[in-house]
């Protein structure tokens, strides 16, 4: 797909098969899940609705660098798989034990910005709410955009349908 496909893909909050599809987050923290569940059994049913009635543990969020600038006045860009932390600094673990980090990160041309996609606990999964991302030692601001499935760029599909 190349960078067009990554950066189309970030802005659109489409997720990746082993980035932010894995076995370790459900279909309802991924933001996936339909509005109904077939009525015939199929593997893995039983746990899916499970899922569908708790509260997830977990929220796949979109979230944009606030300042790319290191302490020496370098840009950095995230790449992947950077810690995220709260603005005091400390680690975003869930009630599983998980730890939240980035799953994908690249530019925005639409917007902008350079977007990350991170798993983030429900009290942190807040639009407006801001983070940081531990990159090279150095602790970078970021703030959450979007918090669920619902796109950065064109939310309503306008300029895809015109």
């Amino acid at each position: 797909i190349g960078v067009y496909g990554t950066t189309g893909r970030l802005e659109k909050c489409y997720r990746a098969h082993g980035n932010e599809l894995e076995t370790e987050y459900n279909v309802i923290e991924a933001g996936m899940a339909g509005p109904r569940v077939k009525a015939e059994d199929f593997i893995g049913k039983a746990a899916h609705m499970r899922h569908r009635e708790e509260e997830p543990a977990a929220i796949l969020c979109t979230l944009t660098v606030d300042d790319h600038r290191s302490n020496s006045g370098e840009k950095r860009y995230m790449l992947g798989r950077e810690p995220i932390l709260t603005r005091d600094g400390k680690r975003i673990v869930d009630r599983l034990g998980r730890g939240s980090y980035v799953t994908s990160a690249g530019a925005g041309p639409s917007v902008g910005k350079h977007i990350l996609m991170a798993y983030l606990t429900p009290e942190h999964a807040v639009v407006g709410n801001r983070l940081l991302v531990e990159y090279m030692g150095e602790r970078y601001p970021v703030t959450v955009d979007v918090a669920g499935a619902a796109p950065l760029f064109d939310p309503e599909n306008t300029r895809i349908r015109s």
